[in-house]
């Protein structure tokens, strides 16, 4: 499996928090040191570890804040 780099620029909240202190979080992060999109899924306490999740630029959240409405 390839390496991915990734560098959290900044944590906008927390979602939720499983009883193994894995959290749910909405993230700008920068994946493979491309530009940095939103980010939600499910981080481990360390960051070292992380679910499956989806990226998002800020047009995409945009239109997901109009869906939700």
């Amino acid at each position: 499996m390839a390496n991915i780099n990734y560098e959290i620029k900044e944590t906008i909240g927390v979602l939720s928090e499983s009883p193994k202190g894995w959290t749910k979080e909405l993230n700008i992060v920068s994946w493979n040191d491309r530009e940095p999109k939103y980010d939600l899924r499910d981080w481990s306490p360390d960051k070292e570890k992380m679910g499956k999740g989806i990226t998002m630029t800020e047009e995409e959240l945009e239109n997901l804040k109009k869906l939700l409405k």
